[in-house]
């Protein structure tokens, strides 16, 4: 089973756009927080037929018109701030933020943690013994520095490989 990974969207509907069409033919997709505006919901559904796993992230303010609309779409799934699954025998954590996912990360009671937040990409290998961390970056394509200064990234993504417990980041 392979996973689409994706996070800090902030209504980049451009990199999105090449984003979905990167990750067809993955089984599910999680994003990890700030879609921003409602509108990406519909992109994101009629981009990704497959599964939706969507928690929030610190941006995502309009938590009513996005619940609304995720409610629209029978494939998508809005899991609040926090959510563990199984997917292929293999217990996953989804978080937003890299503080909380890290140290939840640090508890060895997941196989993998996918988080975003500073929209650095990031892979770390054998959190608590044995978890892997994911950070796919952002889709919008920016970080911002202590000083609130913008410093231009590549947008990216992250494939999760469930069999191999492995992932890796994609630049779009």
């Amino acid at each position: 089973m392979r996973l689409a990974i994706l996070s800090d969207i902030h209504d980049n509907v451009w990199k999105l756009d090449a984003a979905l069409h990167a990750v067809q033919g993955t089984d599910a997709m999680i994003c990890c927080g700030d879609l921003c505006s409602p509108f990406i919901v519909d992109q994101m559904a009629r981009g990704y037929t497959g599964p939706i796993h969507v928690v929030f992230g610190n941006n995502d303010a309009d938590t009513f018109r996005i619940t609304a609309k995720v409610a629209k779409y029978p494939q998508m799934r809005l899991r609040g701030e926090f959510f563990e699954e199984e997917f292929a025998g293999r217990r996953i954590a989804v978080n937003h933020f890299d503080n909380i996912a890290l140290a939840i990360a640090a508890s060895g009671v997941y196989d993998a943690v996918f988080y975003g937040h500073n929209h650095m990409a990031d892979i770390r290998k054998g959190l608590g013994g044995k978890t892997l961390a994911v950070n796919p970056g952002s889709v919008m394509g920016c970080q911002f520095d202590a000083q609130a200064f913008r410093k231009d990234v590549g947008s990216s993504y992250a494939i999760y490989d469930a069999l191999a417990n492995s992932a890796e980041v994609h630049l779009l």
